[in-house]
């Protein structure tokens, strides 16, 4: 939805709102549950409208991303959900060491940290196919022969 028909929308909804607002005025009480479901079924109707729009773009989006052959964008490779990661993985490393060392003293805690790491770069490597420092081979094109 562009700006332009966001703000459409909203003047429809308060136009919707101001007409539930002044019907509830003159029925009185006994039809407000009425004229509330009515008006929150135009505005859920509004929503899966833009809901619908919003995910038919996406799905439009990836299906030319995978048409060009480039990879599939994930939701997965968001710096937030990175960050998120490392910030877990530190706040779990405090337990894990505490029981690590605490039962198996030092091997233990080696192997509680070497399990911490391992998860972080499995995850590291996942985003970052070069992680390891792998590159692709580089495909011959006609213009080299």
């Amino acid at each position: 939805m562009t700006g332009m028909e966001a703000r459409q929308g909203d003047t429809e909804l308060k136009k919707e709102l101001d007409a539930t607002l002044q019907a509830r005025r003159e029925l009185g009480d006994e039809y407000e549950s009425a004229l509330v479901d009515s008006f929150l079924e135009k505005v859920e109707q509004r929503l899966d409208g833009a809901v619908d729009r919003r995910v038919r773009r996406q799905l439009a989006e990836q299906q030319m991303v995978v048409a060009r052959g480039a990879r599939s964008p994930q939701s997965s490779d968001s710096w937030g959900e990175r960050f998120g990661f490392g910030i877990v993985s530190l706040v779990l490393a405090i337990p894990l060491s505490a029981i690590g060392g605490g039962v198996g003293h030092l091997p233990g805690l080696l192997v509680a940290w070497g399990g911490i790491v391992g998860v972080n770069v499995v995850q590291a490597a996942r985003l970052s196919p070069n992680f390891f420092g792998r590159r692709g081979k580089r495909s011959e094109s006609d213009w080299d022969q």
